[in-house]
Order: structure tokens, then sequence, then C-alpha cells
């Protein structure tokens, strides 16, 4: 990997964080305030979770990963990389809270952080990938 490579994964992780934190921030705050109203936590999850997709989709695919490909298609990689982020919280929110008992609060936190690295890897080699780039 050259120099100029590893400069540009770094940059896409900053960007990355830095809109995933913002974002992922005001999402959980939806999910605590869903929970508040005595919403069961995976169905607050759900209702929660295209909504901070669909956000996150413009500032990825414009800012963080400069995408030019086709927005259908790239669209398209994107909702499946979110369902695998989806089913990801879901099963760790179904071990952690409902099976093992911690506090839901803390494993969707956890869960946050989990799916961010999970998505960041899809992103950057399965949906926004350069091969996948217009010419």
């Amino acid at each position: 990997m050259s120099t100029g490579d590893f400069m540009a994964i770094i940059g896409q992780i900053w960007r990355y964080s830095i809109l995933g934190i913002l974002n992922n921030l005001l999402s959980y705050l939806i999910y605590l305030v869903l929970t508040l109203f005595w919403l069961d936590p995976k169905v607050a999850l759900t209702i929660m979770y295209p909504i901070a997709a669909a956000i996150g989709y413009f500032g990825h695919s414009k800012y963080t990963f400069t995408y030019n490909g086709h927005n259908s298609h790239g669209l398209a990689r994107y909702v499946i990389a979110h369902l695998i982020g989806y089913w990801t919280n879901i099963g760790m929110l179904y071990l952690f809270w409902n099976r093992l008992g911690y506090p839901h609060q803390l494993v969707q936190a956890v869960a946050i952080v989990v799916v961010a690295g999970v998505l960041f890897l899809l992103y950057r080699y399965f949906v926004f990938s350069e091969r996948f780039q217009s010419s």
C-alpha cells in the first residue's frame, strides 16, 4: 500500500467518523426517546434505523467516499449493507438484552460502534468501491 493510498483511507475514516458521530448521536437520542415511552427497544431500533441510514447515504456517498457511480447501483448496495448492519444490531439486542439481561441502552451504545465498523468496511469495499465508479 502506497503512502497516498494510506492517506486516502485515513481521510475516509476521518470523514466517516465525523458524519457517523453526528448521525449516530442523533439516532441514539431518538432511540432513547422512543424507548423512554415504553416502546420495545427492537421496535425503536426498527423505526430509527432506516431514518439514520437515509441521512447517512447522502453524506457518505458524496462526502466520505466521493462516490461518482450510478446512484441507483450505489443505493442498492447501500441497502444491502444496511440490511447486514440492521440484522447485526438486532442480533446484538436480542442476545445481550433479551437473553443475557444487559441494559438495552448499553447494548445499543456498543452496537452503534460495532455496526459502524462493519458498515465502514462494507461501504469502502462494496458500496462505494472505486470499481463501481463511472468512467
